[in-house]
């Protein structure tokens, strides 16, 4: 085990850092990491973004170094106290909601408050044959473990054609989704993972692309069927986004249903869905007992958001 400075989303030893000014050092990485390239290059950078930012480097400065140990938990686990955790949510939840773009700010805040829910998931999947198999095996969905030509032959309305032409329609990529570090048991880390590996999934089963109208969707699902802050979160804030138009689509006909299919669903994240590529995506509905959206929503050219 080796002590080192910890900056958020990436490491910088100790010899690395001027020993005059190893806090400044510090300061001016946690900056880089948790502000975006953009807000990072611009020659003035706003007050409250930069107030996110060092609530988080608070979290280096609390008292001790965090150490970093390479026989953690899983690769790349950053042990936390409780105190660590609570200023990570706070100071995720600040820079998620001033810019919905920053996926890696989410990610942070589901880790730090989903430590009940991840066991509630766990326990159901555990009760679910395939759930169980799942955790068993631990299959990852990334472009290294997909036939994407295999996929792209099977016929329309298959499961897999239909993911496979949701990730060309919204220019998305499985591999974006970020590793897990802050979620201190190794089984429960796999299952958020598993969770984030699984929401462009939901998107296709759901019917849903990638504009805000359908992300708002999808998280009032996953809040329903999951119980994740995170995703309770983004339910509830998701809307700010919206103009009239789609908040009434919102309030009227998709939140509503996405709620119910949220609630009577089987879980989710106990099918494996690598092995049901050629499976319809109506009977993957109807197994799941999910009904059709209510309305067709055109996929969106523009950068994602993450809520």
């Amino acid at each position: 085990m080796i002590q080192i400075c910890k900056s958020f989303g990436g490491i910088t030893t100790l010899k690395n850092c001027d020993k005059g000014r190893g806090r400044a050092c510090l300061e001016e990485e946690v900056y880089q990491e948790v502000l975006s390239p953009n807000e990072w290059g611009r020659s003035r950078v706003s007050g409250s973004a930069k107030q996110s930012a060092l609530l988080v480097h608070r979290l280096f400065t609390s008292g001790a170094e965090l150490t970093y140990s390479y026989d953690g938990l899983y690769p790349g686990h950053i042990q936390t106290t409780s105190f660590q955790k609570a200023l990570l949510a706070v100071g995720s939840g600040v820079a998620a909601l001033q810019d919905p773009y920053r996926h890696d700010m989410v990610a942070v805040l589901g880790e730090t408050t989903g430590h009940l829910a991840l066991i509630n998931l766990r326990e159901r999947m555990k009760n679910d044959p395939e759930g169980y198999t799942i955790l068993t095996e631990r299959p990852r969905i990334r472009l290294s473990t997909l036939d994407l030509e295999k996929m792209a032959s099977l016929p329309d309305e298959s499961f897999g054609r239909e993911y496979l032409r949701f990730l060309e329609d919204n220019k998305v990529t499985p591999d974006s989704r970020a590793e897990v570090k802050f979620v201190d048991n190794e089984e429960l880390a796999y299952i958020m993972l598993r969770y984030r590996e699984v929401h462009d999934l939901l998107h296709t089963l759901l019917g849903m692309p990638t504009n805000m109208l359908g992300e708002v969707a999808v998280k009032w699902f996953e809040a329903a069927q999951m119980g994740l802050p995170m995703c309770a979160l983004g339910a509830v804030l998701g809307p700010l986004q919206l103009n009239a138009s789609r908040l009434q689509s919102l309030f009227t006909s998709l939140g509503p249903w996405a709620l119910q299919n949220g609630r009577r669903a089987r879980c989710v994240l106990s099918i494996f869905y690598e092995r049901r590529w050629e499976q319809s995506l109506e009977d993957l509905r109807r197994e799941l007992n999910i009904e059709p959206p209510p309305l067709t929503l055109s996929a969106s050219n523009k950068r994602r958001r993450q809520i």
